[in-house]
């Protein structure tokens, strides 16, 4: 799977670039940028377990990334990625992590499609996923929205995702998700939809699933300053070992401009979910945070999230939030500092963590 990805990815990056000149020398419409940011991390709890150990990290990640469409129907963006975490107490956590994605998107009013193919090697923590997991996750998917008529859209689309574990105890995944939706406009500013999303999800540890989200929606501009989408309906998981159960659906998010230069954004999820390890999981999120641009040179930004995670056995509860202040150098640079803290509540024994993070990060693109 992963000399597939990366094959995948070169065959991507060629396709994207045929229509360029030569390296360094880009046509109308493409540009070829140096990305890389240099970082450091100051980490309490690394393996994000109930007895914290503490390390600072180092960051570099060089890459390159190629545009193209520029003011065009078709336009997309090959990135990729090297990343060095160097541990300074710890150097057998030391990794170096390959991650390329390309996304291309066309856009004549009446017709939209969008792609996306990724392959990404990831050593991070989660809420379910503890001890720096080291993992290859390949996603791809496609879709399109065509208008049937002035007033009526249909939309649909597949993704798939491959995740691979490099750890016992954690279960290889594939997910296949499939939505469709019809668009009716309401007024000029918003639309009504209904909506069917399939999505099959099967594991190496575990049982299989397979998950139908029935729901009714809005999209648009709700009012001047509230903009965004949100869909209630019902949920319905089917268990390959037998058994079948159903929730209440929602996904939502939206944004308020506060002022011309402050969004707020907030936004809520409930759905089923599978646990790297295997476990069947209810998910239920919130989230909401802040941006603001201070001025030409300073922006800032806050934000908070709750997840409630139901093992069936018990319920975890997950609180994150982040605090982070950006200065743009100038065009090419800028540098962004941020604290991040994470406290996962359960009644299972060892289960619970706290973890608090400062960073600094200086970031290039030219």
């Amino acid at each position: 799977m992963k000399n597939i990805a990366r094959i995948a990815l070169v065959s991507a990056a060629l396709g994207s670039a045929a229509s360029a000149a030569p390296f360094l020398a880009i046509g109308d419409g493409a540009e070829l940028f140096v990305t890389g940011s240099l970082g450091v991390r100051a980490d309490d709890n690394i393996y994000l377990t109930s007895n914290g150990i503490s390390d600072t990290i180092f960051d570099i990640n060089p890459g390159v990334e190629l545009t193209f469409g520029k003011d065009a129907a078709l336009k997309g963006s090959l990135s990729l990625v090297d990343a060095f975490a160097n541990y300074s107490d710890n150097s057998n956590l030391n990794t170096n992590l390959f991650s390329g994605n390309f996304n291309a998107a066309y856009d004549d009013a009446k017709l939209k499609l969008k792609f996306n193919l990724g392959y990404n090697e990831l050593n991070q923590n989660a809420p379910d996923i503890r001890g720096l997991t080291r993992r290859d996750q390949f996603a791809t998917g496609a879709n399109a929205e065509v208008e049937i008529s002035q007033i009526t859209s249909i939309g649909t689309g597949v993704s798939f995702s491959h995740t691979n574990y490099k750890r016992k105890n954690y279960a290889d995944t594939d997910e296949l998700t499939v939505p469709l939706n019809f668009y009716y406009k309401w007024t000029p500013k918003i639309d009504l939809s209904v909506g069917y999303r399939y999505r099959d999800y099967q594991t190496t540890i575990g049982q299989d699933s397979t998950d139908h989200y029935f729901n009714v929606g809005a999209r648009g501009e709700f009012t001047p300053l509230l903009t965004g989408q949100i869909s209630v309906g019902f949920n319905e998981r089917k268990i390959s070992g037998g058994g079948s159960e159903s929730l209440p659906g929602l996904e939502a998010s939206l944004t308020y401009a506060l002022t011309p230069k402050t969004n707020i954004t907030f936004g809520g999820s409930n759905d089923y979910g599978t646990a790297p390890q295997g476990a069947q999981q209810k998910n239920f999120s919130l989230n909401a945070g802040a941006s603001t641009d201070i001025n030409s040179e300073w922006k800032a930004n806050v934000g908070l999230s709750y997840r409630a995670i139901d093992y069936y056995t018990r319920t975890d509860d997950y609180i994150e939030g982040t605090i982070g202040a950006t200065y743009i150098v100038n065009t090419y640079a800028k540098i962004n500092a941020s604290y991040t803290y994470r406290n996962n509540s359960s009644a299972l024994s060892g289960s619970e963590f706290t973890n608090n993070v400062f960073s600094i990060t200086a970031s290039l693109r030219y």
